[in-house]
Formats: structure tokens, sequence, C-alpha cells
């Protein structure tokens, strides 16, 4: 036996790692890790030639589909694939079969036709030798000359095949070299030499626009190879197509293996070959990508791109005594992969080669050319300030009151935290103290990060006056009433306020929580979404999804939500929380072992249903839900019972939560008259579409049951509902449906809307009780009265004598029961909350408590808050996404 150290074996082993040096690939992220010292995710890999735009968006949901097949055998003949790659390249199905990517198709190729000889240009992708070495054929070179740019020599070519027939290989466009020959020339080259056999692989003729195609316009001796891989980002499913004559098809097929193309590979490639917008999309922006590059690496001394037509360039190090091996080394250790292309015959070793990735990638790599050239390097782009964003698997999930818990829960660890949701669909507004509008949920926010309300938290507010169309207020002011389609054309604009927004108030702070919208995955909206992944790719920021599990179905929610997201938004994602569970947290141990299997990403956090938090509600549907059910089980016998009806725009519902919170209120909401009962007080709430939702009270009955009880409830309109209780109504400027109505009549008033928008934050005081009162207005018009009789309710602070009737913030009636203002969160005053109160136990019979029983204060609420989620979630994962060490 020959020892290890025989000279021959080493020879031979030597002759064995030369040939597997020679073929081989880029795109091995085991091998480049390796060298590299990191994992494979960190490699930026600019040696395979995929994609940029990664995988079409509908992949992961076409694969699911597949795998319902999965327990049966593939179709063989590819049938469904064939046919629509047929229809796309206008050839007979005949002519047309499918294979384990353009690899196999090449291999099998170069077995059929009984050649002897190969006639193969060079530079080209090394495994056309391998595959005919292979099939037993010998392989002759022809060099490409570097002065033509590469370009096939036709002439010679010729001369090469006048002895003998030969099978021919050419690339269209070349690889490594990218670049494209006439394909009329060879057309006449193949006519010319009819016992030839021509391969032309167009595996990236994709990225080419306007290319002229040979898969449907080729002489009977031409083959064509189509890789799917490259353009659609698949080379893990790997999946080739080849077009030939119906003979030629027929020899190939029988030296392929049976079922060579599996049940997802056959899928995909289906709904690939249908995708057009992908298809577009990506030929308009790899173009745009290379330009941008080749001109970057124009400046870089010493490396020399060239002229390419594909989504790769071959480069070249131009240095005396230089390779491009230091120049490799140097940015592996940076982690950045390129293309050594010293093992393509016809290239030395100064060639390398670098596929067309992302701006950022490529960025990345200009920086590794620039640094090894000695150029200087631009600073590092500056880092995003850490974000962490809750999004939802639905509305009314509880992202709003999670993320008001994370600010609070920032803070008391010693972080400087602001929030921010680029766009709240809400009636239920805040005025800040500059006279701009914000959503509400943001304030709460605000306040868990004990910052003052700024419009930069809420850059966009729309606020629906109808089923189609909004309000739209940017930067706390209002730039018009759009409909859908028009607010969708708006959208690229609102969304650079909305970055400039977050820039400017990310910058003040350590930290910033982000609330999203609905869900990421509503796929109507994903096209123009600005809140949900978009801005959180923008900011950089880790997902948490969050579920609702007290409404069933929450994993099925979260694992839907998973697989309709983009690879890209999939990886935003760091893990999960169930919100509002009732019972025993290991009882899930299977559901959330299943959903780390299934998604890849963990439940951080089981939150438990918190009763009576003491903070307002996420949303009108949470603030209704709540109320409708009376909740005097939990109060005292001794209550009063208010009434707030129902309006199918209800508006600033929060101005009711001071309320909600006094023990001896019985606070209720009914939408029939039947429900109404009689009640103590009855409320009259705002409304962004004041004359519908008057409508609605009439049609309802409850207008009519409302005015039989004037005589017997305190009725107090707030904002639209203090419209209501006048005479008339007009909206001449069609300021929300336009036209005029008659109110309820219960106050000696008119209102006339206009398109000023009223903007402000007042302190008043009630004129019966003479109390304080504080609050903020926002509204279109203005209410004058009829009468001189009427009332004034409500004035400002600080004036003495007469008020003028224009300086008036509420009108009421002389006996004191009927009242309204324009005042939002009027009983947020304590002192004034319990006169009210106290005002109706009186004229129940029943004495007054005297004293302020709760105090409207959030402080309290938010704590109890960031407590219960700090108990139930995973602290240490989200500081460890965040990039924090705790």
């Amino acid at each position: 036996m020959k020892s290890f150290n025989d000279q021959s074996l080493k020879e031979q082993l030597a002759e064995i790692e030369a040939e597997k040096r020679k073929y081989t690939h880029g795109g091995n992220l085991r091998q480049l890790a390796d060298r590299a010292g990191c994992p494979s995710s960190a490699i930026v890999d600019f040696s395979a030639n995929i994609n940029p735009l990664g995988p079409p968006a509908w992949l992961q949901q076409e694969v699911s589909r597949a795998l319902a097949e999965v327990d049966r055998y593939p179709d063989p003949e590819c049938s469904e694939l064939t046919l629509a790659a047929c229809e796309k390249f206008s050839v007979w199905p005949t002519e047309c079969v499918a294979g384990n990517g353009a690899s196999e198709l090449i291999a099998a190729i170069a077995r059929v036709g009984g050649f002897k000889r190969a006639v193969i240009p060079v530079p080209c992708y090394v495994d056309y030798e391998r595959s005919c070495k292979l099939g037993g054929l010998k392989t002759e070179h022809i060099p490409l000359d570097p002065q033509n740019a590469f370009a096939p020599d036709f002439e010679t070519l010729s001369s090469f095949l006048a002895a003998s027939p030969a099978l021919v290989f050419l690339a269209q466009p070349n690889n490594p070299t990218g670049t494209a020959f006439d394909p009329e020339e060879l057309k006449a080259l193949a006519r010319k030499h009819p016992e030839s056999r021509f391969v032309i692989d167009e595996s990236f003729a994709d990225f080419v626009p306007g290319l002229q195609r040979l898969a449907g316009q080729r002489p009977p001796n031409v083959i064509t190879v189509v890789s799917m891989t490259k353009f659609y980002a698949i080379p893990g499913l790997r999946l080739g197509l080849a077009f030939a004559s119906p003979e030629i098809i027929m020899e190939i097929k029988n030296v392929l293996p049976c079922w060579s193309v599996n049940i997802l590979a056959q899928k995909v490639g289906l709904r690939c070959l249908r995708d057009e917008e992908y298809e577009r999309k990506t030929i308009e922006t790899t173009a745009r990508l290379r330009e941008e590059l080749a001109q970057e690496i124009l400046e870089v001394p010493g490396i020399r791109a060239l002229p390419s037509q594909a989504n790769f360039m071959l480069c070249q190090v131009q240095r005396v005594g230089m390779d491009a091996s230091g120049l490799i080394e140097h940015l592996i250790k940076n982690r950045v992969a390129v293309r050594h292309c010293d093992n393509f015959d016809g290239l030395d070793s100064t060639y390398f080669r670098i596929a067309v990735r992302t701006e950022e990638e490529n960025r990345i790599l200009l920086d590794g050319l620039r640094s090894f050239s000695g150029m200087e390097v631009a600073a590092p782009k500056p880092k995003k300030t850490p974000a962490l964003m809750i999004q939802g698997t639905c509305s009314n999930a509880g992202k709003s009151i999670l993320a008001a818990a994370f600010c609070r829960i920032f803070l008391q660890d010693g972080f400087k935290v602001a929030p921010f949701k680029a766009q709240n669909m809400s009636l239920n507004s805040f005025v800040t103290d500059d006279g701009l509008e914000m959503g509400r949920a943001q304030v709460t926010q605000a306040a868990a990060c004990k910052m003052s309300p700024d419009v930069r938290m809420n850059p966009v507010l729309l606020k629906p006056g109808s089923d189609i169309g909004s309000q739209v207020i940017v930067m706390g002011k209002p730039v018009g009433n759009m409909k859908v389609q028009k607010y969708v054309e708006y959208k690229p604009t609102a969304f650079e306020a909305v970055k400039d927004a977050y820039d400017s108030l990310s910058s003040d702070v350590d930290v910033m929580v982000i609330e999203g919208a609905g869900s990421p995955a509503e796929i109507n909206l994903k096209q123009h979404d600005i809140v949900n992944m978009a801005m959180a790719d923008y900011a950089e920021a880790k997902v948490i999804i969050t579920g609702d599990i007290d409404r069933g179905g929450v994993f099925a929610s979260l694992a839907g939500t998973m697989d309709l997201l983009e690879p890209k938004e999939r990886e935003l994602v760091c893990g999960f929380l169930l919100n509002k569970f009732r019972g025993d947290a290991s009882l899930l141990t299977p559901a959330l072992d299943f959903t780390l299997s299934h998604t890849g990403k963990p439940v951080l956090g089981t939150i438990p249903y918190i009763v009576n938090l003491g903070l307002p509600d996420e949303d009108s549907v949470s603030f209704k839900e709540d109320l409708k059910k009376s909740g005097s089980d939990s109060k005292r016998k001794d209550c009063v019972d208010v009434v707030c009806i129902d309006l199918p725009r209800i508006s600033n519902f929060t101005d009711l939560d001071s309320l909600k919170g006094e023990p001896d209120v019985n606070l209720r909401v009914v939408d029939t008259p039947d429900d109404l009962g009689n009640p103590d007080a009855i409320i009259l709430p705002g409304s962004k579409s004041t004359l519908s939702d008057l409508a609605y009270l009439r049609e309802s009955g409850l207008a009519e049951a409302v005015k039989g009880l004037r005589d017997k409830a305190v009725i107090v309109g707030i904002c639209g509902g203090f419209q209501m209780l006048g005479q008339f109504i007009s909206d001449p400027d069609e300021i929300e449906s336009g036209g005029s109505a008659e109110g309820l009549g219960m106050l000696p008033l008119q209102t006339t809307l206009a398109p000023e928008k009223t903007l402000t934050r007042t302190i008043g005081m009630h004129s019966q009780s003479k109390l304080e009162v504080v609050g903020y207005e926002i509204h279109h018009g203005k209410t004058e009265p009829l009468l001189p009789t009427v009332r004034a309710a409500i004035v400002p602070q600080g004036i003495t004598g007469g008020v003028p009737i224009s300086k008036v913030l509420g009108f009421g009636s002389k006996s004191g029961l009927i009242w309204g203002t324009y005042l939002h969160g009027i009983f947020d005053a304590d002192e004034f909350r319990r006169w009210f109160v106290d005002s109706l136990r009186v004229r129940k019979g029943l004495p007054k408590l005297g004293k302020v029983q709760s105090v409207f204060n959030m402080e309290e609420g938010l704590d109890r808050l960031a407590s219960v989620v700090r108990e139930n979630v995973d602290m240490n994962a989200v500081y460890t996404a965040l990039g924090f060490n705790i």
C-alpha cells in the first residue's frame, strides 16, 4: 500500500484540488463566512449574481400552498410550468423542457447529439467545460479579445467549425463579462453550420431590456437555456428551462432523471412567469443600480469596471505587480465577498466580478474598494436611534397601550424616550400648547415618557368624515379633505413629512417607541404603506407583533401575519406578544413552541388582561365595548346614571374618561331608545360629521327620546353634540356634507360651519359653579345665540364684567339643565367634575360627597401598566434586539 506521503499520491490530490478550484462557483456563503470569521448572515455577497430585489413578495405564500401537494410525486413533464413558458416565449409545448436549474440542462445537453468536440469562447461560465468533459467531449477554447469588450468573433468561430461539427456554447449576455452579442449574427452562423449545434445560455438575458430572445426565434440547430433562479432570486429552489426543436427536446428528456423539478419549484416557476410587475421593476431597478455603481467605480483609482448589460460587472485591478487577491482578502475582512475570476479561462488573476446589489450594499462595497485604493472613505452613515415598533395582527390589539408601557419602562430604566406613530386614523384628537392637532393615543404615550405632546410624535392624522374620505392633518394642520384615491396619491408627500418628523424627534432621544396601525399584512394597503413595515424599515426598528388572545385565534393570526410578510419584512420582526390573556399562561407552552417552530420568532411575553387601568381607550371600539356594559357590579349602590349617546362618527370620546373613573358614576353608552332608560344625565358627544349624525339620531328615534327627557335629566352637548342642541346647523361651504338641518331645538342657537378650523387650548370658568375648567377646542365654524335670554354656561377665565358673545365658550338654558360647549376635556378638572356629579346626586335625592373622589391623573395607571408588562415580557430579549447591554 502506498503511504500518504508518496509523491504520486500528493500529485493526485493536488490535481483533484486544482480540478475543484477550476470549477468553483460564487455564492458559497459557508466557505466565505469561514474565511471572514463571522456568521454567513453577516456576509454581503457580491459573488453570486442574484436579483437585488430579492424573491417576489408572494414567494412564501406560493411555497406554503405547494406544500399541500408535497406528499405526491411532482408532474414529471412539468406540464403547467412548460405551458406557461411556451406562452411567454411563443414556442410549442414540444419545444420546451424544464430542469433542476440551468446547470442540469447544460449537463444533459452535453450528453446528447453524438458530438465529439465542443467549442467554447472564453472567458465563460465554467460549467460548460465541466459538463462537456463529463459527457466525453473534447473542448476547444476561442479566446475573446478584451480590446473588443470580450465580444464573440463569429468569423473565427465559423473557421473552427469548418473542419467538423461541434457543440458550441455561448452566453447571452456572457458570464462573467456581461456583454451581449447580435442575435442575427448568431442565427446566420447557425444556418451556415447546420451540422453543429449551438447552445445559447440566456441565464441573465431577462436583466437586459429590449434584448431579442432566441427561445422563440431560433434555427433548428440552436438550443436556448434560461435560468429562473437568478432573475427571480430563487437559487435555493433551482429551476431552468431549455428551448429547442422537438427532436432535441426529446433527446434531453431521455437523459434527465425523472421528477428532477420538485413541486415547489414548479409552482413557484409558474407564478414567476406570470409576474409582469416584478419583471418590470427588476429591469428598471437593476439598470439604475448598475449604472450608479459603474459611475462610482470610475472614481476609484486602480480599479476598472468593464461595460456590462447584465446584473453584474467584470472588474480588474490595474496596479503594477498586483492581482485581485489582496483586494479580495481586504474585502472579506470587511465581510464583503466578490468573485475572483482567476479560474475563468481567458482571464488572469487581476480580474474579479461583482454582482449588482441594493443601494446600501453597493455603498458598502464601494467603501471597501475605496479604502483598499487608499481613498478617503466617507464617514459611516449615522446610526439610527434604536427603535422598538409595536405592530398588531389587527386593529384594537392593544398596540397603543403596549407602546405606552414600553415608553414608561424605558423611561424608568434611565433612557430618554419618545413615542411615534406615522399615521393615525382617529376622531379622538388633541390640541397641543402651540395650537396643533395630533392623535390622542400619542398624548398618552408622551405622558408615559413625561414629555409634552408634540406633533412630531404623530405627523399625519386622518379624521374620517365618511366611509370613503377623511380630513388630512399633516404636522398638526389640515391640508384638505381627501377621498381614498386622492390620499393614496398624496401619500408620498405625506411620507416625506413623516420621515422629517421622525428624524427630528429621534435625534433628541435615546430610544424611540413606534406604534403601527391595523395590521402590516393588509395586502390592499401594503403598496402605499407609510405606517407599518415601511416605517419600520425607514427607522431600522425592531418589530414586535402583538395579538389579542382574548378574541381567539391569536396563534393563527400571528402565523398568518408572518406568512403574508415579505422576507425583508420578516427579518425586522424580533418576536411576538400575546395581549389580554385570562388564565394560566403555562397552558400556552405547546402553542408557544409551535409558533417559534413555524415562524422562527419567539413569543416574548404574555400580557394578562388588565382591568380598570385608568388610561384612555385605544379607540372608540374599546370605548363603546366598555361602556355598553353597565359596569354597575364594581360601583357603589348610590351611583348616578350617566348616558353617552352613541354616534356613528363619535369623536374625542376620551372626554368621558374622567367620569368613567368616578366611583359613584355609572357611565353607559346607548344606541337605541329602549336602552336609554331614565338617566340622571345625557351627554351628546363630539362628532366628525354633525349633520349626518344628527340625521342618525332622528332615524333611530334617539332624538325624540332625548328631547322627552329634557325636564328630567341634565343634558350636555360637547362640540358636535353642542351644535346639535341648537335650532339650526348649516354647512354652506360643504365642510362636512353640505346643506343644512334643524337641530334638536333645545337651545336657541344656530351654527354655521366654515373652512377655518379653531384649534386652541383654553382655560375657562363654569358660570354656575364658578369653578375652573381646562380643555381644548377643535371645530369648524361658529355657534351664536338666536335669543338674548340664552345663558353663558362657560366663559374665558380672567374676563370681568360682561362677556362678549364671541368669547363665550358654551351656552345653556336658564334652568341649567341643558348646556353645551366646544371645550373638549371639560370633565378632566377634578373639582368641577365632582361638582357636576354632586349636582346630579342632589337632583336624585342623594347626599353630596363633597370632596374629590378620584384624581384624573394617568401617572398611577402608567406605572401600573409598566409594572405588569415588565413582569410578563422578556425585557432582556427586547434590550438585546435593540442592541443595548442591560
